[in-house]
């Protein structure tokens, strides 16, 4: 009996060792967290496949690595949540507490930094992806693993760094609740379950700050920035802690991310994105291809910005024009991806289509639209509204800055 008790003291002594040696932060490698989330053997992380499970159980490992509190259900990182899929991605979910084969089950990944303050700071990403294609993929040549490094293993990767960095940091001003949100390709399904079903008031969130492909920082250092709007301090703050970035802003609060689901509850939100580029929604969006160094740039861009606000108490709110509800009906396209992060005039091209319109008249990546048959195109909404005039069949010119040359092509829709 002396024996068992003594060794039960000393399993004792060495768990609490273990445990306060658990506690203990350790930094992360935004690198190695890409390079998990976004390897084959996750096979694109699906919401509500054993995939994403898996994803899930090694972001709740690192927030617990990095020192978070859980804050999910019932003591865990984990808030779960079952909807029946919906092919209308901008439907509104249907959550349901039925289960069976007709439903799917997500999982939110939620860890908790508590200062004691009386507002919290969100701080969120995306980690669900496509899986091996789908309805959301834009590859057409059968299935395949759609990895999503950039689109969301980045965001997932930066916002770990973050609680790592704010663990050790001395801003102690607000709380911080950490997101990896499940459902984000389905229609922001994990964000808007949690602002129906949070695990902190909603009314304590300060704002949120939300990071959705942000690991291909372009050799211009552009970063688009959106729902500068949402605050009247935003503009200010985010422009006086800039000394990496390019940065085109934009006001609005409504957006293809899960900010939105924050910014309809009335909280300031931000949204950082570094561009779309010819691998979006393909199975060429891989770890290699990510710019680290400049995630690393985007990480310390943040920290400085939420340093802004470490004893400012909670941020004003203020409501933004929806532009989302401005955008024209296409009966035609030119069959381009445009570079969401020019800021100069006109619109550029960042890739082209096979057998589209832009391709047989011979445009090029990198040329800028500066006239769309007598229209001339000042910007991307400029360039929306002209274009909503053309239907099937239509012929037309279309003038573009190639290099500094203005080009001249005819084009037919």
């Amino acid at each position: 009996m002396r024996i068992t008790i003594l060794f039960l003291a000393l399993t004792f002594l060495m768990s609490c060792k273990t445990d306060k040696k658990s506690l203990e932060p350790i930094k992360g490698n935004m690198k190695a967290d890409v390079l998990y989330l976004a390897s084959d053997s996750l096979q694109g992380r699906e919401t509500g496949t054993s995939y994403e499970l898996l994803a899930a159980d090694y972001i709740a490992k690192r927030m617990k690595e990095s020192g978070l509190e859980p804050k999910g259900n019932e003591g865990t990182y984990f808030q779960t949540f079952s909807f029946k899929p919906s092919s209308d991605p901008h439907q509104e979910a249907a959550f349901t507490d039925e289960k069976g084969d007709a439903f799917l089950t997500g999982t939110n990944v939620i860890g908790y930094l508590d200062h004691g303050a009386a507002q919290t700071v969100v701080i969120g990403a995306h980690y669900d992806h496509l899986g091996m294609g789908g309805e959301g993929s834009l590859y057409r040549e059968g299935e395949a693993i759609h990895n999503g490094a950039d689109d969301n293993a980045s965001g997932v990767a930066v916002m770990l760094d973050l609680a790592y960095k704010l663990k050790t940091s001395d801003k102690k001003g607000n709380n911080y609740l950490f997101m990896a949100f499940s459902g984000e390709e389905m229609g922001l399904l994990g964000s808007n379950y949690f602002t129906k079903n949070s695990t902190i008031a909603l009314d304590s969130m300060s704002y949120m700050i939300n990071m959705d492909m942000v690991g291909r920082l372009n050799d211009e250092n552009t970063l688009a920035i959106y729902g500068t709007g949402t605050s009247p301090r935003w503009n200010q703050i985010v422009n006086a802690v800039n000394k990496d970035f390019k940065l085109a802003i934009n006001k609005s609060g409504v957006g293809p991310s899960d900010h939105t689901s924050f910014y309809l509850n009335d909280i300031p939100v931000l949204h950082l994105f570094t561009g779309q580029h010819e691998d979006y929604h393909k199975p060429g969006d891989d770890a290699e291809k990510l710019n680290y160094a400049g995630m690393e740039q985007l990480s310390d861009y943040i920290l400085r910005i939420i340093g802004e606000t470490d004893n400012a108490g909670k941020l004003a709110f203020r409501k933004t024009k929806n532009e989302s509800e401005e955008v024209p009906r296409f009966k035609v396209g030119l069959g381009v991806v445009p570079d969401y992060l020019f800021t100069g005039k006109g619109m550029r091209i960042d890739g082209i289509s096979e057998e589209k319109p832009a391709q047989k008249a011979g445009l090029m990546k990198g040329d800028i639209v500066v006239k769309l048959g007598d229209s001339i195109i000042v910007d991307m909404m400029s360039y929306m509204r002209t274009l909503a005039t053309f239907d099937n069949g239509d012929k037309t010119k279309v003038v573009v800055d190639r290099d500094g040359t203005l080009v001249e092509k005819q084009m037919e829709f």
